[in-house]
C-alpha cells in the first residue's frame, strides 16, 4: 500500500509515518522542502526503513499543488491510496499571515496535488480549534455550529477544514485531535505549548515555596489534552477502517479536565505546592470588554502585563483560553477504536514523564547561557574596593571569566599586590588608586574608565566602610555618621552617576550594590552603616524605576556576614558562622547573570518581614541581641586587644553563642 504525507517531519507527522511503515509492504512518499534534503538520511533511520520504502517528494506547501514537479505527479498518479494531509502551523504565537499561508492556502494546495495524483482517500488532520468558541458540547457532525473564531488559528483551523468538505472529487475523512501533548510512555516532546506554557510557573512556585505549604490555583473552563501516541495509533486506526468517508472523528480525552484539575495535576507531578484553593478565572471576566482593552490600551498596565506575561513565558493569549468553554463528544471515534486496545491514557498516569521531559529538555532555562564567561566575556567590569575582600574575589572571578576588570582602592601598594595575585594565575587586572571618599578621586576615576575603557558595562560597587557601635557610645562621635555616608553612599552615587551616561549610550549596563543584610533586619551597633546603605538602597530603587526602559539594571546584595579585614577587629566574629570572601563573589556574579532586582538570604527577607507585620517583636528580638552582644572594647576606647589580651566582647554567654548559630549572619 502507498501512502502520500505532508508534514512528515512535524512531531505527529514522523511518528505516524513510522506507524505506516510497520504495515507490511507499506511504503510511503512524504513531502519535503528541497533545502531540507539534508533531514532525509535521519527521517529514514528514525523509521528504520530503506530508501525505497520511505520517499521523498520535493515540493512546498505554500505553492500551487503543493510545488512538485510534472515527472513527480505523473510518477505518483494512480499509485498513492491514502493521502494524509497534516502540514499546518499549530502556534497561538504565530502570526496571522503565516496561518492563513500554512493552514487555509496550504490545505487547499494538497487537495488539488491530491486530486491531481487520484489519491484513493484524503484525510486531513484538522483541530478542535476548527469550533472555535462554541458555547457547550461539540459534536462530530457539527462544522457550521462553530463560534467565537476571531483568533487567527481558531478561524484558519475551521476554513482549511471547510475547503476539505467542499471537495468533491477525492474521498475525505476529517480528524480532530485535542491539545496534543508529549508521548504518555516517554514523555517526548518537541516544543511548548499549550499547557506547558504554565510549567515555568509551577517550577518557580517549587522553589519558592516548600511542598507542604497548599498554593492557590487559577480554575477555568475545561481543556481537553491528549498524548501524540494516542493520536498517532487512532488516527492509524480509524483511517483504515472501511465506512469513513466524509465523517469526521474527535480524537479527545472522552472525559477531559477543568483547566484547575489540570494545573493540579501537574503540581503533583513537579512535586510542587499542593493546589489547594482555586480561583475561578471567571471572575475576572465581569468587566466589559471594551473596558478591558481600554485598560491595556494604557502605557503601564500594558507594559506591566507584557513583562509578566514575558517573565512566566505565556504567550499574550493565553488568558484568553483559559475559560475555555467546549467540551467535545467523540461517539463515533470511540466506536470505531471499540476492541483496537487504543484509548486515551488518564493525564494522571503520564503526566510525570512530560514533566521529567520538559524539565530535561524542553525548560528554557536550559538553553540560556549561564555561564559567567557568556555574560562578561569582552565586557568591561569596574569593581571598587577590588584591592581585597569581596571585591578582590569578585575581580578575580571576572577576569578568569575573560571580562576587562577594573579595580580601584585607596591603598597603591595593596592594588599592585592584587596585580600580582591575578598575573600569577594567568588573569591581568586593571588597578586605578582611587579613595572614593574624596568626590575629587571619584571623578577622576570616572574620566579614567571613559577614557581608557568608554565606560563600564557592569560596576559592583563594593567600596565601603562598617562602624560597629552603640549610638550610646557615638554621642561625641558623629563624624563616624559622615565619613561612612561618604564613602558608602556619596561615593558610590558618585561613581554610578558618572557611568551612567555611558551606559544608556551603550545601550545598557548593570550595577550590582553590596549592601547590609542589617538594612533588611535594623541590626542595632550598625545604625551609621546601616543608614548609610539604606540610602543606597532607597536611591537604587528610584534609579531602577527612571532607567528600566533605557536598558540600564540594578542589583542591591544584602550580604551577609563575610569573613574580610573589615570584620578581623571585631573578635566576636570569631565565633560566627560567615561566608567567604569567594562565595560573596559569587552572589555578585549570580546577580551580573541574572539581574534580579535583589538578592537576600532567607534569614534577611524573614527579618525584614517581621519588622513589616510585627515591628514590636521586631524591636525585642533585636534589643536581646544587642544586649547579648556588647560593644568591642575598641568600640568603647579600650585597648584590649590590641594589646593581646582577650577582648571582653569575646567573652559570650551561651546564649549568645546559641543565638549566632539560629541567626546566621545576623550581625554584619
Amino acid at each position: 500500500m502507498h501512502y502520500f504525507v505532508t508534514g512528515a517531519t512535524g512531531f505527529i507527522g514522523k511518528r505516524l509515518v513510522k506507524r505506516l511503515l510497520e504495515r507490511r509492504g507499506a511504503v510511503v512518499h512524504f513531502l519535503v522542502r528541497r533545502e531540507s534534503e539534508g533531514k532525509v538520511a535521519a527521517l529514514r533511520k528514525y523509521w528504520g526503513v530503506s530508501a525505497a520504502r520511505a520517499i521523498p517528494v520535493f515540493g512546498d506547501l505554500t505553492a500551487r499543488r503543493l510545488g512538485v514537479s510534472a515527472e513527480d505527479t505523473r510518477r505518483l498518479k494512480g499509485q498513492v491510496d491514502h493521502f494524509y494531509h497534516l502540514a499546518a502551523v499549530y502556534d497561538l504565537d504565530a502570526d496571522a499571515e503565516s496561518q492563513v499561508e500554512a493552514n487555509v492556502e496550504g490545505t487547499r494546495h494538497a487537495v488539488e496535488f491530491a486530486r491531481a495524483i487520484a489519491a484513493g482517500h484524503f484525510h486531513h488532520m484538522s483541530s478542535i480549534a476548527a469550533a472555535g468558541l462554541y458555547e457547550g458540547v461539540f459534536r462530530e457532525d457539527m462544522f457550521d455550529q462553530a463560534e467565537n473564531l476571531d483568533h487567527p488559528y481558531f478561524m484558519t483551523k475551521h476554513e482549511s477544514e471547510k475547503i476539505v468538505r467542499q471537495e468533491r472529487r477525492v474521498p475525505w475523512t476529517v480528524y480532530r485531535p485535542a491539545m496534543v501533548v508529549g508521548d504518555s510512555r516517554t514523555g517526548e516532546m518537541d516544543k511548548v505549548d499549550g499547557p506547558y506554557y504554565f510549567f515555568k510557573l509551577i517550577q518557580r512556585m517549587r522553589q519558592l515555596l516548600p511542598p507542604w505549604m497548599p498554593a492557590i490555583g487559577l480554575e477555568g473552563g475545561r481543556i481537553n489534552l491528549v498524548p501524540v501516541d494516542f493520536v498517532v495509533a487512532a488516527l492509524d486506526h480509524i483511517s483504515h477502517q472501511p465506512g469513513i468517508a466524509k465523517r469526521c472523528f474527535h480524537l479527545v480525552d472522552p472525559v477531559g479536565y477543568r483547566v484547575g484539575d489540570v494545573l493540579a495535576v501537574f503540581a503533583k507531578a513537579a512535586h510542587a505546592p499542593r493546589l489547594g484553593l482555586f480561583v475561578n478565572a471567571a471572575l475576572f471576566g465581569f468587566l466589559p470588554k471594551p473596558v478591558r482593552k481600554g485598560l491595556l490600551a494604557i502605557a503601564p498596565v500594558r507594559r506591566m502585563r507584557n513583562a509578566i506575561m514575558k517573565d512566566l513565558g505565556l504567550p499574550a493569549d493565553i488568558l484568553q483560553f483559559v475559560n475555555y468553554p467546549t467540551r467535545f463528544d467523540s461517539r463515533e471515534a470511540q466506536a470505531m477504536l471499540e476492541g483496537s486496545g487504543i484509548a486515551c491514557p488518564e493525564l494522571e498516569d503520564y503526566a510525570w514523564r512530560l514533566w521529567d521531559y520538559w524539565e530535561r529538555h524542553l525548560d528554557p532555562d536550559l538553553f540560556v547561557d549561564r555561564s559567567l564567561n557568556g555574560k562578561v566575556g569582552g565586557k568591561v567590569v569596574l569593581v571598587t574596593g577590588g584591592s581585597s575582600g569581596i571585591g578582590l574575589a569578585t575581580a578575580l572571578k571576572f577576569a578568569e571569566a575573560g571580562a576587562t576588570t577594573i579595580i580601584c582602592g585607596r591603598d597603591a601598594d595593596k592594588l599592585d599586590e592584587a596585580c600580582r595575585e591575578a598575573e600569577a594565575k594567568g588573569w591581568h587586572l586593571v588597578a586605578y588608586p582611587a579613595d572614593l571618599a574624596d568626590m575629587a578621586s571619584c571623578d577622576q576615576l570616572v574620566q579614567q574608565v571613559l577614557q581608557d575603557h568608554g565606560g563600564a558595562d557592569f560596576l559592583v560597587n563594593n567600596a565601603g566602610r562598617s562602624i560597629r557601635r552603640a549610638i550610646e557610645s557615638s554621642y561625641d562621635r558623629f563624624h563616624d555618621f559622615e565619613r561612612t555616608m561618604q564613602l558608602n553612599y556619596f561615593g558610590a552615587l558618585r561613581v554610578t552617576m558618572g557611568l551612567l551616561p555611558s551606559m544608556v549610550a551603550r545601550g545598557g549596563g548593570h550595577v550590582v550594590n553590596i549592601s547590609s543584610i542589617g538594612v533588611l533586619t535594623n541590626a542595632p551597633r550598625f545604625s551609621a552603616y546601616v543608614a548609610s546603605k539604606a540610602a543606597l538602597d532607597a536611591w537604587t530603587r528610584c534609579a531602577a524605576s527612571e532607567f528600566h526602559d533605557q536598558g540600564v539594571t540594578f542589583t542591591t546584595i544584602n550580604m551577609p556576614l563575610v569573613r574580610t579585614p573589615m570584620i578581623a577587629p571585631t573578635k566576636i566574629y570569631n565565633n560566627v558562622p560567615t561566608l567567604s570572601p569567594e562565595e560573596a563573589a559569587d552572589l555578585v556574579a549570580q546577580a551580573c547573570l541574572d539581574k534580579p532586582v535583589r538578592i537576600a538570604t532567607r534569614l534577611g527577607i524573614a527579618g525584614e518581614l517581621l519588622h513589616a507585620v510585627a515591628p514590636r517583636v521586631a524591636q525585642i528580638v533585636m534589643n536581646t541581641a544587642f544586649r547579648l552582644f556588647p560593644d568591642s572594647s575598641a568600640a568603647r576606647g579600650g585597648k584590649g586587644a590590641a594589646e593581646g589580651g582577650k577582648e571582653a566582647g569575646a567573652q559570650l554567654s551561651a546564649e549568645a553563642l546559641a543565638l549566632q548559630q539560629v541567626m546566621r549572619g545576623i550581625h554584619f
